[in-house]
């Protein structure tokens, strides 16, 4: 299975809706250019929904990072919510979950960009 990826917004803020896996690849450039487009058209609030995804390896995690340093240059954030199970570990392990702000759930995630 590849990834699906859908946006969305909620207010001033795009939800990006990840299913699949975030594994090296065509999955990873399909996350990799769906992010770098938002952050070029000028979206500097971004939420990451890792629900849906059931392996990230480290290009994954390299996108997620390139990311999260390319929209903090231009002044926005990109947090990450819903991470579960493997992902979840690999965010620990990789201490990322300390560094990218991370919430278990969508309303949390939504009200700390207030």
């Amino acid at each position: 299975m590849g990834l699906q990826i859908s946006s969305r917004k909620s207010g001033d803020v795009v939800v990006l809706d990840i299913q699949g896996r975030a594994t090296i690849g065509r999955s990873n450039e399909e996350l990799s250019n769906e992010l770098r487009s938002l952050i070029e058209a000028g979206n500097r609030k971004i939420l990451v929904n890792l629900s849906g995804v059931s392996q990230i390896d480290s290009s994954g995690i390299s996108t997620i990072v390139r990311s999260f340093v390319t929209i903090r240059r231009r002044g926005g954030i990109l947090k990450l919510f819903h991470a579960t199970g493997h992902v979840l570990e690999v965010l620990e392990l990789t201490r990322l979950i300390q560094t990218i702000p991370s919430f278990d759930d969508e309303a949390s995630a939504l009200a700390s960009f207030n």
